[in-house]
C-alpha cells in the first residue's frame, strides 16, 4: 500500500512537472534559443534517468528513493531564487513587477520596453474576462491549437515510445539479443543523444526535427516487425538479434531526437495566454492518458503478434509526418506573440 500511494505522488509530481516546466521555461526564454531551453530539461531528464541506472546497480531500490528525495528537497530550495514568469504576470495586471521580473532574465543593461509593451498588448487581446474555463475551451477561435496540441501528443504515445522504452528488456529477450548489454547501451547513449537534439532544435526548426524523427522511428519500427516476422517464420534466426538490437536502439533514440521533447515545446508555445490551464491541462491528460494505454496493452500485443504491433506503430509514424506537414506550423524563431499572430491569421 505504500509503494503503492508513493507511486501515485510520484506520478501527480512528474504530471505536473511534465507540463509547467516546458511552459515556464517557453514563457522566459529568448526566442532564439527557446527550442534549445526547452530541449535542456530533457537534457537533464536523460542526465538524471542515466545517473539512477548507474547507481541503482549498487544499492537496494528503497535506498535509491531515499538518494532520489535530495535533488527534490534542493529543487523547492532552489525555486524561492528564480524569477516569476513575465508574461504570467503581465496576465494579472502586475505590469511593474512583469517588466522586473523580464529585466532580471534579459540583463540590466538589455532595453526590454519594446518586448514588455508586446505582452502587454497580446495579454490585452487575448483576455477576455478572465480565466477561459474547459468548457469554453471548445471554440472555433482555439480549434487549430488545440487540434496541434492533442493530436501531437496522441500521435506521440500511438507511435510506441512508452511501450518500447518500459519493455526494451522484453524486447530484446524476446529477439534473441542480450537484454543487460542493450539496456546498458541504452542508459549510455540517453545523454549524448538529448544533447544533441538540444543542438539540433532552433537549427533545424521544429517541423523538420519532428518530421524526420517520426520518419526514423517509422523505419525503426518497421524492421522491428520484420525482425520479430522472420523469428516467427524461422527466417534467417541469425539476423533477429541484429535487427532487434537496432530497431530498439534506433525507435528510442529517434524519438528523443524529436518526437519526445518537440510536442512539449509546441504545446507551451501555441495557446494564449487565457487558455493555457485548461489547453495545457487537457493536452497533458491525453498524453498521459494515451501514455498508460499503450504501456497497458503493449505486452498483451507482444505476446499476440509482435509483427504485427510495430507494424502498427510504424503505420502511425508514417501518419504523424502527413499531420505535421499539413498542420503543424513553424514556431522557430518567433515570438510567443508572434506565434499567436500567426494561428490567428490561420484561423481567419
Amino acid at each position: 500500500m505504500w509503494l503503492d500511494c508513493g507511486r501515485l505522488l510520484l506520478g501527480i509530481g512528474v504530471g505536473i512537472f511534465s507540463y509547467v516546466i516546458p511552459v515556464y521555461i517557453a514563457e522566459i526564454a529568448p526566442k532564439h534559443v527557446r527550442g534549445s531551453f526547452v530541449f535542456a530539461n530533457q537534457l537533464m531528464q536523460n542526465c538524471g534517468i542515466s545517473l539512477f541506472f548507474i547507481i541503482g546497480n549498487f544499492i537496494p531500490w528503497r535506498l535509491l528513493t531515499v538518494v532520489g528525495l535530495v535533488p527534490c528537497v534542493f529543487h523547492v530550495f532552489c525555486l524561492f531564487f528564480i524569477p516569476e514568469s513575465p508574461r504570467w504576470l503581465a496576465k494579472l495586471g502586475r505590469d511593474k513587477e512583469c517588466r522586473s521580473s523580464l529585466q532580471r532574465l534579459r540583463g540590466s543593461d538589455v532595453d526590454i520596453s519594446r518586448e514588455a509593451n508586446t505582452i502587454r498588448d497580446t495579454i490585452d487581446m487575448t483576455e477576455n474576462g478572465g480565466e477561459t474555463k474547459m468548457s469554453e475551451l471548445f471554440q472555433r477561435r482555439y480549434a487549430y491549437p488545440l487540434i496541434i496540441g492533442v493530436g501531437l501528443m496522441f500521435l506521440q504515445q500511438l507511435c510506441g515510445s512508452s511501450g518500447v522504452t518500459y519493455y526494451a528488456s522484453s524486447l530484446f529477450n524476446k529477439g534473441g539479443f542480450p537484454s543487460a548489454i542493450g539496456t546498458s547501451v541504452i542508459a549510455t547513449i540517453m545523454v549524448p543523444k538529448a544533447m544533441l537534439a538540444t543542438v539540433l532544435v532552433d537549427k533545424m526548426g521544429r517541423r523538420t526535427l519532428l518530421m524526420a524523427s517520426c520518419s526514423a522511428m517509422g523505419l525503426s519500427a518497421l524492421l522491428l516487425s520484420v525482425s520479430y516476422g522472420f523469428q516467427s517464420f524461422g527466417i534467417l534466426p541469425e539476423l533477429t538479434p541484429i535487427f532487434t538490437c537496432i530497431g530498439v536502439l534506433g525507435h528510442i533514440v529517434s524519438f528523443a531526437m524529436g518526437m519526445g521533447g518537440l510536442p512539449w515545446i509546441i504545446m507551451a508555445e501555441i495557446f494564449p495566454m487565457n487558455v493555457k490551464v485548461s489547453a495545457g491541462t487537457l493536452v497533458t491528460v491525453t498524453n498521459w492518458l494515451f501514455g498508460w494505454i499503450i504501456t497497458y496493452t503493449f505486452n498483451f500485443m507482444l505476446e499476440w503478434n509482435a509483427s504485427g504491433m510495430f507494424l502498427i506503430f510504424s503505420m502511425v509514424s508514417a501518419s504523424s509526418i502527413v499531420f505535421i506537414y499539413f498542420l503543424v506550423p513553424e514556431t522557430k524563431g518567433r515570438s510567443l506573440e508572434e506565434i499567436q499572430a500567426l494561428l490567428n491569421n490561420s484561423v481567419q
